[in-house]
């Protein structure tokens, strides 16, 4: 398998991994310890808020994690989401108005969110944001950001890409005015050295996204590679292919159990998985923290969950996590 990580690439994973750790230890301790916390925890409530639209089984994930955390630690969660910055923002309002003692948010749209984001801060409600908005999360008075640097993961698939030979591929945006997606399909463009356009779909939708795939695929058959950036896009884009009678490769940014089993059939090159699990989980286990123990996650840096590359050559090792939700 080639690799495209480099050395700085890989010590900036390495570092991840240690904070992860760091946290794990920090939340175990002896069994009195444990029970004295949980007295402490149970009253506290954490909102996370998304910019999930319906039907997107990759926040299902990050859901996951943030209940589970919650469960773990004996606290409430509220999970809700709205692609639309301005009822986002409004979930985020209504989150301090009801007095919640930490707020979790993606921000996709950071502008539609800062003035949201630094009232909440103002009142004293201590924020992490998770997923998009690494740029902004220290401007806005977030305690940190968990999840990818899109530049990061999207330099490293262009540079894959182009030592795969590809040389004609199209990037996939599922979500309108997502900062994020955008950012992930420049960073590609940086690196891949071949021609790369971007495609709009509608990722709520996904027979007119096979539909739309399938039609650009029809037009040019000089397309050599789809490049989706979400899991169930990917199986999207593996109809498309069939339907057309493409014989371009598809790419994906996030996992599934259905990426993972296309991965291992030889029907998807790979993928990146930027573990949306732990997004959840460590967004609200850095709320957590800093209430019961004054613990600040990060040093004002983010943490990072991603990237990883799945392969063929390790797809039989994350198949089980995948299958559970985890990965």
């Amino acid at each position: 398998m080639k690799t495209v990580t480099s050395k700085k690439r890989v010590l900036k994973l390495a570092g991840a991994l240690v904070v992860v750790g760091s946290l794990l230890a920090a939340c175990s301790g002896t069994g009195k310890d444990d029970d004295a916390t949980k007295d402490n925890a149970k009253d506290l409530k954490y909102a996370v808020i998304t910019h999930s639209g319906p039907g997107d089984a990759f926040w299902d994930r990050v859901k996951s994690g943030a209940e589970k955390a919650g469960d773990d630690y004996g606290v409430a969660i509220k999970y809700s989401a709205d692609p639309d910055p301005a009822q986002q923002s409004q979930l985020i309002d209504s989150a301090v108005a009801d007095k919640y003692d930490g707020i979790v948010v993606s921000m996709a749209n950071p502008d539609g969110l800062e003035e949201a984001i630094k009232k909440a801060v103002a009142a004293g409600v201590p924020v992490v944001t998770i997923n998009s908005g690494v740029d902004r999360f220290k401007e806005f008075g977030a305690i940190t950001h968990i999840g990818q640097t899109e530049t990061i993961a999207g330099e490293a698939v262009g540079e894959r890409l182009k030592a795969d030979g590809a040389k004609n591929a199209i990037c996939v945006i599922q979500e309108a005015g997502n900062v994020g997606l955008e950012e992930r399909c420049k960073a590609v463009a940086e690196t891949f050295g071949g021609k790369i356009s971007n495609l709009q779909v509608d990722g709520t939708d996904d027979s007119a996204v096979q539909a739309t795939i399938t039609s650009k695929l029809q037009t040019d058959k000089s397309i050599d590679t789809v490049l989706t950036l979400g899991g169930q896009y990917a199986i999207d884009a593996v109809g498309s292919i069939e339907e057309s009678g493409s014989s371009a490769k598809v790419a994906t940014f996030d996992l599934s159990e259905d990426v993972i089993k296309n991965i291992q059939d030889g029907k998807i090159e790979f993928a990146v998985d930027q573990q949306p699990y732990v997004q959840g989980f460590l967004g609200v286990t850095t709320l957590y923290l800093k209430d019961i123990n004054g613990n600040d996650v990060g040093g004002g840096q983010p943490v990072n969950s991603g990237p990883a590359f799945i392969t063929k050559e390790n797809a039989d090792a994350v198949l089980k996590f995948a299958a559970n939700g985890t990965r």
